[in-house]
């Protein structure tokens, strides 16, 4: 089946970190484009980084997907982006080591979203962080308050 016969939906992710690393929450929101539905989920750590969190909530987004879905993934982490775009295919060459042959961080998560890209479609969409954009906003807001969560 070819990407456009595939369901659609817009994926929007966050995370939050009180300290890094320190405890920590991620959040996301599925949009259907076909239904008008949506659909969002939310969690925490108390002890990780930002980055993780970012990660995470790029990871429960798909998982929460039940079949090969188009995604537009709307995110306003450059690392995870980049990692996903362009990044990520180097590290693979190099057996998961960076061009200064370091292992790369948080490998567990970008090997998971390897799995999970293997399944879907995913095109990329950067957004500005804390910049009124609705579905930013709340994804915000759902990753701090299970920061805080998790915190407790």
């Amino acid at each position: 089946m070819t990407a456009e016969g595939l369901p659609h939906v817009e994926l929007y992710t966050d995370g939050a970190c009180s300290g890094n690393p320190g405890p920590g929450g991620w959040a996301y929101i599925l949009k259907h484009a076909a239904s008008d539905s949506e659909k969002e989920g939310s969690g925490g750590d108390g002890d990780t980084t930002n980055n993780r969190m970012e990660l995470m909530a790029v990871i429960r987004g798909l998982e929460a997907l039940s079949k090969p879905t188009r995604v537009d993934l709307y995110s306003d982490s450059q690392y995870v982006l980049n990692g996903l775009k362009s990044w990520m295919a180097s590290w693979k060459k190099r057996g998961w080591k960076t061009a200064s042959k370091q292992p790369v961080k948080n490998q567990d998560l970008w090997m998971r979203l390897d799995e999970l890209m293997a399944t879907h479609t995913l095109s990329f969409h950067w957004i500005r962080g804390h910049n009124d954009h609705p579905e930013n906003e709340r994804a915000d807001r759902l990753a701090v308050a299970a920061r805080d969560a998790a915190a407790r």
